[in-house]
């Protein structure tokens, strides 16, 4: 267990460990974004998409 503690604070002072925690950090802000994005376009999405159908429907249909 000791061994593991020192390892883990090793880590923790060298400067690779700081790098891939900002990196992490700016990839999980990255991911919530694009889940974020493409959640609200998916929603706009869909409304536009459903309004387009009803258009089509009501205007153009076959003789």
């Amino acid at each position: 267990m000791k061994a593991f503690v020192n390892s883990v604070r090793a880590f923790a002072r060298e400067e690779d460990g700081v790098a891939l925690t900002e990196y992490l950090i700016l990839l999980a802000l990255l991911v919530g974004g694009v889940i974020g994005a493409v959640t609200l376009a998916g929603q706009n999405l869909s409304t536009v998409w459903n309004g387009w159908a009803t258009w089509f429907t009501t205007n153009l249909t076959a003789p």
